[in-house]
């Protein structure tokens, strides 16, 4: 490959990860076209973006970007693929899902997630468990409709009491 052809591939991958916040690289050796094929479909349905690019390109593509990915470099050994995303704990779902039907394959090797890095397929399930921002915007008005519907409650039934009072002394004042 002639070194204007690795400059613009590397710069293509800088524009990719500038695009999305996480990404996780799974190792691609024992896939055959037919696996690989159903996990880019499942990667397209899940809108992941799935390349597979030389570990060097894209070790001198995380230099070119911000953040500390040192913890990453060791990860990249063998093929890999690179799953891009907006939403941290998508790519983890769909993999556990996928390697279950697939006898274990492909396996994480790492991912960046929340700005946080995580190295090994122990973490796959630590992946899962990431909450997306819009699960925990869901969290946050479940628990803020509790306590609104808790002071709706007590304002109905101090409301109920008041007029029970107003009304007992207004009976004893006739």
């Amino acid at each position: 490959m002639k070194k204007e052809d690795k400059s613009l591939l590397i710069n293509s991958l800088v524009e990719t990860l500038n695009s999305y916040p996480h990404f996780y690289v799974v190792d691609m050796t024992a896939l055959n076209s037919a696996v690989t094929s159903a996990l880019r479909r499942e990667c397209f349905k899940e809108d992941i973006k799935l390349q597979v690019v030389k570990n060097t390109l894209f070790e001198k593509a995380l230099d070119n970007v911000e953040g500390d990915f040192a913890a990453l470099i060791p990860a990249l050994k063998g093929p890999s693929g690179i799953m891009f995303c907006q939403t941290a704990n998508v790519p983890a779902k769909m993999l556990k899902k996928f390697a279950k039907a697939n006898n274990g394959v492909p396996a994480l090797k790492a991912a960046y997630a929340e700005e946080s890095v995580y190295v090994g397929a122990e973490n796959l399930d630590a992946l899962c468990a990431i909450k997306s921002k819009n699960e925990l915007i869901a969290e946050v008005v479940a628990a803020l409709e509790g306590q609104v519907q808790g002071v709706l409650g007590a304002l109905e039934s101090g409301a109920s009491t008041i007029y029970g009072v107003l009304d007992t002394i207004a009976e004893k004042g006739e």
